[in-house]
């Protein structure tokens, strides 16, 4: 019925066909391409820590009350903790698949604000970090100094400031994350010896510094009420949080008291500027340099985010100090290309063979020409369907389809 209903109309066929293959050409275009398709269930990462704390401690005191609350949320399949020496806690928290992820986070990042009262202070003062996962490493590149000129230190600050912030707001790559902690921090390295020789312990140390680093508001001058004739105010400002190591060496651990004198940080110590973390170091051809992987955001396109992220780390090159470098290790787009590329061949064969066998089946160019026409028009038109179920351009759907 259907049949004879469109040979007997055959512009309307021929519209028909034209607007199949143009929205197979669009759907072509705007849907997402990847290496793999998206298998893995929604997964919501929950990441703290804990400076120097042990793996047990972590995970007694920050896993547990996190995990005791997050259990039980909506359409939760199971979840994973691992504690590190390092002070580092990762909770991967895996969802039913078909679960919208957005509102996975919103439901962990709930259950985690009622576990944060129950949490040590410190915790809470370094952050929680729940963000949605993704599984697929798309890139891996590394900042490094050629002629090693600069530390790690250094390369770790300069990657953290002006490269990696750069690179997380290029589309489709804001989960650029560094291998590592490539925050600075002020590292005081105490004296144990001094330290009993004057009686002062870890505590007071810290106290003194939590105490004498902080921000406070002084007030103003000249605000109501005034006596009369005051007709300025004037706003006071001090010194705000420390910057400097010499600034934190003068900070007073203990006051002078009868027969003792003020005894500072400098006294028991010494303090300096350097990383926070140092169970990681990264190399590029023996060469000191920072690593940073770019995990690909779920329906973003593979191919254009890696070109995206390729031009704009070009931009950055220009602004980078004299001896300091990049280089892409690894970019699994440019496979996903290659695989591509492979299946339109793969596909321009097949059109050649189907050519082939219809003309010696038929033994007439006429009757051949019409099979071959609807050729096209029924491989593009699949990507219509395929966009509108949500697949992506990826290896098993190129070789499904052809």
């Amino acid at each position: 019925m259907f049949t004879h209903f469109f040979i007997d109309r055959p512009i309307l066929s021929s519209v028909i066909s034209i607007l199949i293959l143009l929205g197979g050409l669009v759907a072509m275009w705007v849907s997402p391409i990847a290496q793999f398709p998206e298998l893995a269930p929604p997964q919501i990462q929950v990441t703290a820590r804990y400076p120097g704390a042990t793996a047990e401690v972590i995970a007694n005191t920050v896993a547990a009350p996190i995990e005791t609350q997050i259990n039980g949320v909506d359409n939760l399949l199971y979840f994973n903790s691992v504690s590190s020496s390092s002070g580092n806690v990762t909770i991967n928290v895996v969802f039913k698949p078909g679960s919208d992820p957005d509102i996975n986070q919103v439901n962990v990042q709930n259950r985690v604000s009622q576990a944060t009262p129950m949490l040590p202070q410190v915790v809470t003062q370094q952050g929680i970090t729940v963000d949605k996962k993704s599984s697929t490493l798309m890139m891996v590149l590394s900042i490094y100094s050629p002629d090693d000129r600069y530390s790690s230190t250094y390369i770790d600050n300069y990657t953290n400031l002006y490269v990696l912030e750069e690179l997380k707001r290029v589309p489709g790559a804001n989960r650029a994350s560094v291998f590592g902690l490539p925050d600075i921090a002020m590292r005081v390295w105490l004296q144990p010896d001094r330290m009993a020789q004057l009686g002062i312990s870890v505590q007071e140390v810290t106290a003194a510094i939590q105490s004498q680093n902080q921000t406070f508001g002084i007030g103003q001058i000249g605000a109501e009420p005034t006596p009369a004739g005051v007709q300025q105010t004037f706003v006071i400002t001090a010194q705000g949080l420390l910057t400097r190591p010499e600034q934190f060496e003068d900070i007073i651990v203990r006051t002078a008291q009868e027969g003792t004198a003020i005894v500072r940080v400098k006294d028991v110590g010494r303090v300096e500027l350097a990383k926070r973390d140092y169970s990681i170091a990264s190399r590029m051809n023996g060469m000191t340099g920072t690593t940073i992987g770019i995990y690909q955001q779920p329906g973003a396109n593979a191919v254009q985010t890696a070109q995206a992220v390729r031009q704009r780390l070009a931009e950055l090159k220009a602004q980078f100090p004299t001896g300091l470098d990049y280089k892409i290790a690894l970019d699994t787009s440019l496979f996903t290309l290659n695989s591509i590329d492979k299946v339109v061949h793969t596909f321009f064969e097949a059109v050649v063979l189907v050519i082939l066998v219809v003309f010696l089946f038929l033994q007439s160019l006429r009757a051949t020409i019409i099979p071959i026409l609807a050729v096209p028009v029924s491989i593009v038109g699949t990507f219509i369907g395929m966009h509108l179920l949500g697949f992506s351009i990826n290896m098993l759907t190129m070789f499904g389809l052809i």
